[in-house]
């Protein structure tokens, strides 16, 4: 059977089955219609970059410029992680006015519901200091903690946390963060997912051996 040969413009072929009606498309058209896309993508990011700058200076003179400094890297680095297909959350971890650590949201990247902006700047400022405590330090991130990170940050022993955007704003954008707020104020009865309590007669035992343990590091 002669291979068909499709040129530019021409209607092409269509593949069917009895659920499906799929287009093929042209090559050509296709990488024209890529690039495209790429170039609004480059744009819209550099816009709201430059909006970003202008927030900034507004904000310093409201807050000061050290808060407006690393919120505005914060959510650089949310805009930047939209931008390479993750989730539009940016953290930053800062002592004594200088960078310890960055972090974006990783969930859909790294697979791990866990890999919150905030928790990946976390993990990353403990690795670079080389403690699990992070007192004396302060949490920027451009949007309100979620209460995950809330969590995180208090296991964290973080001096102090900043947001710019808030629970609404991430309920806007389609995220869970408000809904998991006004869950933990409801009966667990009421929640969607099932909490059961099941204590054999050795429960306390883990407890009963870390308490034992002389040479245990306290958390």
């Amino acid at each position: 059977m002669p291979r068909m040969r499709a040129t530019r413009g021409a209607r092409l072929p269509v593949w069917r089955d009895e659920m499906t009606t799929v287009p093929l498309t042209d090559p050509a058209d296709a990488a024209d219609a890529a690039d495209a896309r790429a170039t609004a993508d480059l744009h819209s990011t550099g816009e709201l970059l430059a909006e970003s700058a202008v927030a900034v200076e507004s904000l310093a003179a409201e807050v000061g410029a050290e808060d407006a400094r690393w919120l505005a890297r914060a959510i650089e680095l949310a805009t930047e992680n939209v931008a390479n297909g993750g989730g539009p959350f940016g953290a930053v971890i800062v002592r004594e006015g200088k960078l310890v650590a960055e972090g974006q949201n990783r969930v859909t990247a790294s697979l791990d519901p866990t890999a919150h902006a905030e928790v990946s700047a976390i993990r990353a400022a403990c690795q670079v200091i080389g403690d699990f405590s992070l007192a004396g330090m302060t949490l920027y991130t451009s949007c309100e903690p979620c209460p995950l990170c809330v969590s995180a940050s208090l296991w964290a022993r973080l001096d102090r946390v900043v947001f710019a955007a808030n629970r609404d704003d991430a309920a806007r954008g389609g995220f869970d963060d408000r809904e998991f707020y006004e869950l933990f104020a409801r009966d667990r009865a009421t929640w969607p997912m099932k909490i059961d309590s099941v204590r054999p007669l050795n429960a306390p035992e883990p407890f009963d051996a870390w308490l034992a343990l002389e040479a245990r590091t306290d958390y």
